[in-house]
């Protein structure tokens, strides 16, 4: 089976998250552009892209894992979005440690950190969620081994 082409692998992410909305109130897809874009700007192949768009579909259960497993995607963006996929009490370390021990996620799981604690993303948050989130995002970053955002 012939993998997606991008365009595909988008359009399947905009059609699965569709009419769903980020903390922030904004449409779900924005989130998954600007991570695949910041994919794409830290030098990401189009597995990794791939991967970005998907990237939370399955934990936000929007695909199950046996659909993601029946898409037509390489072994290597199925392992990406597996490596991504927050499991039901998972602790921080043990989620870092599959996204460092899965080639590639560990940058897919950069862009999208850097997309969660954007300031201007944050800043229409309450007070104790932002603090929250704040904190949460540079927990995972330092256990990602990803310098701090200044």
């Amino acid at each position: 089976m012939t993998p997606l082409t991008l365009p595909e692998v988008e359009a399947l992410a905009r059609t699965v998250h569709e009419g769903r909305t980020d903390k922030a109130g904004r449409p779900y897809a924005e989130h998954l552009a600007a991570v695949a874009e910041g994919v794409r700007a830290r030098g990401g192949d189009a597995e990794q892209i791939a991967a970005a768009w998907l990237h939370d579909s399955v934990e936000d259960g929007v695909l199950t894992r046996d659909r993601l497993a029946a898409t037509a995607l390489t072994p290597r963006t199925r392992a990406i979005v597996d490596a991504l996929t927050k499991r039901p009490g998972e602790q921080p370390e043990a989620y870092a440690r599959r996204i460092l021990a899965t080639p590639g996620a560990r940058l897919v799981k950069e862009a999208d950190l850097a997309h969660n604690a954007d300031p201007e993303r944050l800043a229409v948050l309450d007070g104790p969620t932002r603090r929250r989130l704040t904190e949460k995002y540079a927990r995972m970053r330092a256990l990602l081994g990803l310098a701090a955002k200044a």
